[in-house]
């Protein structure tokens, strides 16, 4: 009885049980019908090529291929020409590059949207803040001014000692010393 249970623990009855699933491991990879691309990399490089795109070399870069395809397919021998005087081809290359070039300008824009709203965010938390700490300073500074109207300044503490003094002149409590004291 005991080897038919050490039998069957150890995976001779495997066909008909289903392979049992671990949590505690990643899933293996599925196939997948469409490539797998890292959407970080992709946009890294759609912002590379819009960069490109809008720089005056890449209008300087079109031009030159342009004239010399132009060139090229009107002057040059007919067996070597590929692109004959509607220059359709050429006209696909441009139609298919425009369509490139347009999303991928999208997409750096929304990236640079992206961006900028973070950016947008943190400027927006940071006014607050700095609202925050002037609206604390005003009030602290309100607060002294408060606390310096209680404060005894020297010209304060002046004429109270000088009405001091008068009103113990009037009240005679201190007698004016005569000549004859002094002797």
């Amino acid at each position: 009885m005991r080897s038919k249970a050490a039998g069957s623990s150890t995976g001779s009855t495997a066909l008909t049980r289903s392979p049992r699933v671990r949590l505690d491991q990643p899933r293996s990879d599925r196939r997948r019908l469409l490539p797998v691309y890292d959407p970080e990399a992709f946009g890294r490089l759609s912002e590379r090529v819009a960069r490109f795109l809008g720089t005056g070399r890449f209008i300087v870069w079109m031009t030159l291929v342009i004239i010399l395809w132009v060139l090229w397919n009107i002057f040059a021998p007919d067996h070597l020409r590929f692109d004959e005087y509607p220059f359709i081809f050429l006209t696909l290359m441009l139609s298919l590059q425009a369509s490139y070039a347009a999303p991928l300008i999208l997409l750096a824009q929304n990236r640079q949207d992206d961006r900028d709203r973070v950016n947008l965010e943190q400027d927006r938390k940071q006014n607050e803040r700095s609202i925050a700490d002037t609206e604390y300073l005003t009030r602290e500074i309100a607060a002294l001014r408060m606390g310096l109207g209680e404060v005894a300044t020297r010209d304060w503490i002046r004429s109270e000692f000088q009405d001091l003094i008068k009103e113990m002149d009037e009240r005679r409590l201190f007698p004016l010393e005569s000549d004859e004291g002094d002797r």
